[in-house]
C-alpha cells in the first residue's frame, strides 16, 4: 500500500464515529506516528501526564515496524473501525 493509500484513510479515520475505543484510538496514533515520524524520538512524560504517556507507549509499541508494515497496518485498521461503525448504524 502507498503512502497516498495511507494519507487517504489517515482522512477517512477522522470521520469515525466519536463511540471508537481509546484502545483502538491509540493503535492508529502509534501507527500514524510511525509513519509519519519514525521510531520514537522523544522521552516518555511524566507519570502525571497520563494522555500523553499512553499516547508515546502506543508509539513505542510499533517502533520496530517498518513504514510499508505500519502503513498496511493503519489502513487494515481503519478499514475494520469504518466497517465496523457501518456494520452498528
Amino acid at each position: 500500500m502507498s503512502l497516498q493509500e495511507f494519507e487517504e484513510y489517515a482522512a477517512k479515520a477522522k470521520t469515525l464515529p466519536h463511540t471508537q475505543t481509546n484502545e483502538d484510538l491509540l493503535i492508529l496514533y502509534g501507527l500514524y506516528k510511525q509513519v509519519t515520524v519514525g521510531p520514537v524520538n522523544t522521552s516518555r512524560p511524566g507519570i502525571f501526564n497520563m494522555r500523553d504517556r499512553a499516547k508515546w507507549d502506543a508509539w513505542k509499541a510499533v517502533e520496530g515496524k517498518s513504514k510499508e508494515e505500519a502503513i498496511n497496518d493503519y489502513i487494515t485498521k481503519v478499514k475494520q473501525l469504518l466497517e465496523a461503525a457501518e456494520a452498528a448504524a
